[in-house]
């Protein structure tokens, strides 16, 4: 239901805005379709490149580290498969109630789903490419540290 909301909603912009002036949103959407096919074969060869190396870690060995004894180890281990993969919502929601159900530490599987959320380690050259070096690496630092609390935060909470 959000999906056809935010058609609709992007559908009246556009309305509107075509409206208004013709020839700038001609323009714009020549500029979104050029961003478009310069950026379709990165992003495609990066999710490739994830999905490739996701299909050679088994499940069971995400499950293993993710409940591991220590469960310090566990979070720190959360964060760094969050941020190497790509995975959509869709999936990784689903994905973290299994991995609690399997004996996956809270902590480690929120921090995972902010990782795999917020940090961009798969398309930093993209990023770096579009808003710079110091840009990203800010950027991915500081959503590291909010994943780690956060982390630790639903272990208070919940």
């Amino acid at each position: 239901m959000d999906t056809i909301v935010l058609i609709a909603i992007t559908i009246l912009a556009f309305t509107i805005a075509f409206v208004k002036d013709k020839s700038k949103t001609k323009k714009s959407m020549e500029v979104a379709k050029k961003m478009f096919q310069n950026t379709f074969l990165e992003v495609l060869t990066i999710m490739a490149l994830v999905a490739l190396f996701l299909s050679w870690i088994p499940a069971s060995v995400i499950k293993n580290m993710l409940g591991n004894a220590n469960e310090m180890l566990s979070i720190v281990l959360g964060v760094a498969i969050g941020t190497i993969t790509i995975i959509p919502a869709f999936v990784a929601f689903p994905l973290a109630g299994s991995l609690l159900e399997s004996g996956a530490h809270l902590r480690a599987i929120a921090a995972f789903i902010t990782t795999l959320t917020m940090v961009g380690f798969a398309t930093m050259p993209i990023e770096i490419k579009y808003f710079g070096r110091k840009f990203t690496f800010v950027r991915n630092g500081i959503s590291i540290l909010a994943a780690l609390l956060i982390a630790l935060g639903m272990g208070l909470i919940l």
